[in-house]
């Protein structure tokens, strides 16, 4: 799986449909051509999604957030986001304890 489909997968529970489309069940809506690396609105949702689950989120200027002790940083905001969500994902039992 690669970085998105992590985050989709083990933060938003969302379902992969097609190469491009999530379905996500809890809103019952598809979502197309997901990029939060590029776009700050797709990469909020990863923060909405994180806060409801208790996480508090900050971010130190425009290139490096944090959500509780796991940082990252990117080029832009959007970019630290996924990076910081990604580094959370990949390296907890988020998707076992949480979703």
């Amino acid at each position: 799986m690669n970085k998105i489909e992590i985050i989709a997968r083990r933060i938003l529970g969302w379902k992969l449909n097609t190469w491009d489309k999530w379905y996500d069940y809890e809103n019952g809506i598809f979502i197309q051509g997901f990029q939060p690396e590029q776009s700050l609105d797709h990469a909020m949702l990863i923060v909405k999604r994180l806060e409801e689950l208790g996480f508090t989120y900050t971010t130190k200027g425009v290139s490096e957030v944090c959500f509780n002790e796991v940082c990252a940083t990117g080029d832009t905001l959007a970019q630290a986001i996924t990076n910081a969500a990604y580094s959370l994902a990949d390296n907890s039992t988020i998707a076992d304890e949480w979703l």
